[in-house]
């Protein structure tokens, strides 16, 4: 924050409490009684209400207000008593900045993704879901439109009760070949957090809950609280506590390029085997665990890469097909700057596959970047945990690729054969 600002906000905030000590001085004194008012006296006569000489003043001594500061208690922040409750004195969360309005992009790239499925079915009824961007517009990505055509019996589109996620549901019952193709046209901006600036509204109080509560495969208690106690030691300023936790998971994860999709995201195996990573599902998963623990809400977002990067070559698409591109970030939520994006597992693929030390200055540089930065060359679509499909009764761990029920069994797009499909991207001029 610059001098003026900071002197500003001091100002504001001394006039502020001055006004408020004020109005308990007010209230708080003993009011004196009024008499009626009576004429002057004249010269020689004694003054009405004046003491006679000899006797001692009938009117009450004036009482003396004082004030005690309420007592400072240290806060510990844990799920059930999380930053949005009690923020730390003197943080990030209880200090903030000035109060601006988010300034909406400048800058709009937009995209069109088309997903061709082909389905070689053998009777009977097949049911397929794909997942649909996000349904609700932000300041770096808005949902433009959707088409579809093809040969199902039946087609729609479902939103979850808790409207975490969108998907298009269709289905096939008279057993012949099935077609389909969906576009979608997405347009995004590049996501910044600015430490200067302060969101005006809050997040919900149940969105808020929900992303400090443990999923199936995300736990927030046990040995993530006890790990999160480990990195943070005497570190009180949320902000500078999800960034010891996004350091402490970009020097001790491991990227697996070997894994099938984002991985499986199965945080709590990790924190049984001491032994940490895997794909954007498992590492930034582990990041979203600690934080929950920990008494920060996060949630991992799952989404597409749709676009080469500026960043590193392997951060992006090297062309129009985005089949196998599915990638999973995170973001984490302190009260007056709302969420903040991250993407450790970028840091850590960035090592794999681009032949980078740990100590390369390209690296660092990155490590820094993607604390509170995405580059929209990705598009989100969904914060789903233990997904129900409508019409199914097991629960998912997350929905990212297309799923298909049939005679012979339960499929997703890691399984080629049972599901043909290719997903394309490109930008477009609107």
């Amino acid at each position: 924050m610059k001098r003026r600002d900071f002197l500003a906000s001091f100002a504001a905030l001394s006039l502020a409490v001055s006004d408020a000590w004020a109005a308990k001085t007010k209230t708080t004194t003993k009011p004196s009684s009024t008499k009626p008012a009576t004429a002057k006296p004249k010269s020689g006569q004694a003054k009405a209400g004046t003491a006679k000489p000899g006797r001692k003043p009938t009117g009450k001594p004036s009482r003396k207000i004082t004030y005690a500061p309420p007592p400072v208690t240290q806060v510990t922040h844990t799920a059930e008593d999380p930053i949005t409750e009690k923020p730390p004195a003197g943080t990030s969360a209880a200090k903030l900045p000035p109060v601006k309005a988010p300034e909406p992009p400048s800058e709009w790239r937009t995209y069109e993704i088309t997903t061709t499925v082909n389905l070689k079915t053998s009777g009977g009824l097949n049911r397929l879901w794909l997942p649909l961007p996000l349904n609700q517009d932000t300041l770096f990505q808005r949902t433009l439109g959707h088409t579809w055509e093809g040969n199902p019996s039946s087609s729609s589109m479902r939103r979850l009760p808790d409207g975490d996620l969108e998907v298009f549901h269709c289905e096939w019952r008279n057993g012949s070949e099935g077609k389909l193709q969906l576009k979608t046209v997405v347009t995004t901006a590049d996501r910044h957090f600015d430490v200067t600036k302060r969101t005006v509204a809050p997040e919900r109080e149940d969105i808020l809950r929900r992303n400090l509560q443990a999923s199936r495969l995300i736990p927030n208690d046990g040995l993530a609280f006890q790990l999160g106690e480990r990195i943070l030691g005497r570190i009180k300023d949320p902000v500078a506590q999800a960034k010891a936790v996004y350091d402490w998971v970009v020097d001790n994860s491991i990227y697996d390029p070997s894994l099938l999709g984002c991985g499986i995201g199965d945080v709590r195996n990790q924190l049984i085997n001491g032994q940490y990573g895997g794909r954007s599902a498992d590492i930034n998963g582990l990041f979203v665990s600690v934080c929950r623990a920990i008494g920060i809400p996060a949630r991992c977002v799952y989404g597409m890469r749709v676009a080469p990067s500026r960043l590193f070559r392997h951060l992006g698409l090297s062309s129009d097909d985005a089949t196998r591109s599915q990638h999973v970030r995170a973001e984490f939520y302190v009260p007056g700057y709302g969420w903040i994006p991250v993407d450790p597992s970028d840091v850590r693929r960035a090592i794999a596959l681009e032949g980078l030390s740990d100590r390369d200055s390209k690296l660092l540089s990155l490590k820094k970047i993607l604390f509170g930065v995405w580059e929209m060359n990705w598009i989100a679509f969904n914060v789903g945990t233990d997904v129900t499909l409508p019409g199914q009764n097991t629960a998912m761990p997350f929905l990212l690729l297309p799923q298909l029920e049939s005679p012979n069994g339960r499929f997703d797009g890691t399984q080629p054969t049972a599901i043909q499909y290719v997903i394309s991207a490109k930008r477009i001029e609107l």
